[in-house]
């Protein structure tokens, strides 16, 4: 019998948390700046082809704040200052004006367009300039769909420089109209079944924490929960059933199926999606393989059901690939190098059914065109290969012959637990100022209008919005966390106005004040001669060394994090030397790999972890941590150079450091200002 093609689910995830304040104004700009560069540009992708389909999930309060662009000079911050002429600007406001402008991806997104490469190094700008500021980082933003067929922003590429507040104008009224049509373009293409779309719980919160704050515990048992927790059961209740409604006013339809916050499931957050008809979710693989108590790879290519619900389990490493690995490649080695790792699957397993779950909208600005040469490689690659065919979700749920789960472990996406948004002090601090609030508010024995209690319980919604937890602790960084933590702790005040009584001053203290500020990446002060033994053999030994923390690069987007967490980097006359520090053991793996690769030239330097091999000159060794020695004649006569480091294993990429993109090396540095006696 012939076996089937491999069902492949492209799953992408679109989602923004929401920037409202109490006054309805979206104090941050990013659900305009990815509206005009992915959320249109992502569908549209995949219409250049006849036969590629996906499933894409759109949050409640993305759908709701893209609808604020028929108005966006009253609802959004950003413009109403960016759409002002500079002399009109008070000092902070220019200054945090500058700042965002200043925020695109340097390499992909400023670097591009020369007037923006120019000003973005400049601290101080005219009014003419910051007026040009202001229209290349717009422009910068706008997706390949718009740079190709809009001809307001094909003139302003073309003009360079030079631009007028009428410019501006012309700029925000053709992009806000463009943005109306967003969502229309979804439901066209679901009408059509080239896609499926789905939805999350309202504000996006972590249901299983809402429900049961234990379930951290018994995902993570070393886990810190917050004091005197409490179950929010009708919370989620509310969040799952204002999500439908809005999903229902978009696409005059009730959704099918529904991403799950971060991936985040539990037994009773199931029983509330079967009770609301949902007929299926998707989850990280890290839940399947703990609710079964295994890792054998073959149970993870098939549908399962638990409480009535089918749920795909998402391949962690493919959808890795994509999401973090493919931007350092090339667009057709990256092509091929997913083709080539999904025909092993489809060879080894039977009738194969593989779920790729990917942010749609957070990776495509590290990458060259915004993803474009990716995806035309990759899709053209699809498109014409008989082996594979993709599919929606409602596709596979209708096709699907479930096998039965009998339990199902609570967790997430990121690692099966919950710690990113709950256990660190700034996390655990945040879940004790909603239960605060929550006390105090059900406590309260005065009279409300049903308006202001209409809006209490909006802010208490809001307030569970998982993005906050996100950026609490050390695991994510953002230059905005203070406007995070601001807008979180301002949802808990307004109830407490709302209901007439003084907010406690506990909630006007920052909960950042106890974030570790210590840099991710350190460069050296010292030119350094290790022993490369792989041992902790002297303090003095790599004194002075650079150093990139890993845990400290993480932000909007999360991923399997591999065993390196830091990495510690100098030279001398004869070497470049790198020790890298983490889980060690992991790096036992049979046939495991480091390779070197010069970012200048696309050479590789190969050392074999599992015989310390290593090319002529370099040496490898493996102890207490990994230390190697590139000797400087690979690079010739070259001075400053960048390199990148990848852990693989046949054909799996375990993890790609530095997470940043590559580490520069500077053989011109001297070091004389940081001589010391």
């Amino acid at each position: 019998m012939e076996q089937k093609p491999l069902q492949l689910s492209f799953f992408w995830h679109m989602h923004q948390p929401d920037y409202r304040g109490s006054d309805g104004v979206m104090t941050m700009p990013w659900v305009f700046l990815h509206a005009i560069k992915d959320y249109y540009e992502m569908p549209w992708l995949l219409t250049q082809y006849t036969t590629i389909k996906a499933t894409f999930n759109l949050t409640a309060t993305l759908m709701e704040q893209l609808d604020l662009y028929r108005d966006p000079l009253k609802y959004d911050y950003f413009l109403s200052l960016w759409e002002q002429h500079p002399s009109a600007l008070d000092p902070q406001s220019r200054q945090w004006l500058i700042k965002l402008c200043k925020s695109s991806q340097f390499e992909t997104m400023v670097r591009p367009i020369p007037r923006y490469d120019y000003l973005y190094g400049k601290n101080e700008y005219s009014e003419g300039e910051l007026i040009d500021l202001e229209i290349v980082f717009i422009l910068s933003w706008c997706g390949n769909y718009l740079r190709r067929d809009n001809a307001v922003v094909k003139r302003l590429f073309e003009q360079g420089e030079g631009f007028t507040q009428n410019d501006k104008h012309r700029l925000l009224d053709t992009l806000c109209t463009f943005v109306q049509t967003i969502i229309p373009f979804y439901a066209s293409l679901q009408k059509e079944g080239r896609i499926s779309v789905s939805t999350t719980p309202y504000y996006h919160p972590i249901l299983p924490l809402l429900i049961n704050m234990e379930n951290a515990v018994i995902a993570n048992p070393h886990t810190t929960l917050p004091k005197r927790s409490f179950s929010l059961y009708t919370d989620a209740q509310k969040h799952i059933e204002r999500s439908m409604a809005l999903y229902e006013k978009h696409f005059q339809k009730k959704p099918s199926g529904f991403w799950p916050a971060e991936g985040a499931v539990d037994t009773k957050s199931l029983a509330l999606y079967n009770e609301y008809g949902i007929k299926w979710i998707a989850t990280d693989e890290a839940i399947l393989f703990h609710s079964l108590d295994s890792e054998e790879r073959k149970n993870l290519y098939k549908t399962y059901c638990f409480k009535g619900v089918t749920i795909g389990f998402r391949d962690h490493g493919l959808s890795d690939l994509i999401g973090f690995t493919y931007r350092f490649k090339g667009a057709e080695d990256a092509a091929e190098h997913f083709l080539r790792t999904l025909k092993i699957i489809d060879n080894e397993q039977n009738d194969p059914t593989v779920f790729v779950i990917v942010d749609g909208e957070n990776a495509w600005e590290f990458y060259e065109n915004n993803g474009l040469n990716f995806f035309t490689a990759l899709y053209g690659r699809l498109e014409n290969t008989s082996w594979c065919k993709t599919a929606t979700m409602d596709e596979i749920d209708n096709g699907a012959k479930d096998s039965e789960l009998e339990m199902l472990q609570p967790g997430s996406w990121i690692h099966g637990t919950f710690d990113t948004w709950s256990g660190h002090p700034q996390k655990n601090r945040a879940w004790e100022l909603i239960y605060q609030t929550r006390r105090d508010a059900e406590n309260f024995r005065g009279e409300i209008s049903e308006e202001s209690a209409l809006k209490i319980e909006e802010h208490f919604l809001a307030s569970e919005c998982s993005d906050w937890f996100w950026w609490y602790g050390d695991d994510h960084v953002t230059d905005f966390a203070v406007e995070f933590d601001t807008l979180f702790r301002n949802h808990l005040i307004s109830i407490y106005e709302l209901l007439g009584i003084a907010p406690p001053g506990n909630l006007f203290q920052p909960i950042l004040s106890m974030s570790s500020m210590a840099p991710f990446w350190v460069r050296p002060k010292s030119p350094l001669t290790p022993v490369i033994d792989g041992k902790y053999s002297s303090f003095f030994e790599w004194l002075g060394c650079g150093s990139m923390d890993e845990r400290k690069l993480y932000s909007t987007m999360d991923r399997v994090r591999g065993p390196i967490d830091t990495l510690y980097y100098g030279h001398d006359k004869k070497a470049i030397y790198i020790a890298f520090e983490g889980d060690i053991s992991a790096l036992n793996r049979h046939g495991l790999k480091l390779l070197v690769i010069l970012e200048e030239s696309g050479e590789h330097f190969e050392f074999d972890l599992e015989t310390l091999a290593a090319e002529e000159n370099d040496i490898v060794a493996i102890n207490e941590r990994l230390e190697i020695a590139l000797s400087r004649l690979h690079f010739g006569t070259l001075r400053l150079f960048h390199l990148r480091f990848e852990l693989v294993s046949g054909t799996q990429i375990l993890q790609t450091m530095p997470g940043n993109g590559a580490l520069c090396i500077d053989l011109n540095e001297h070091y004389a200002a940081n001589w010391f006696v």
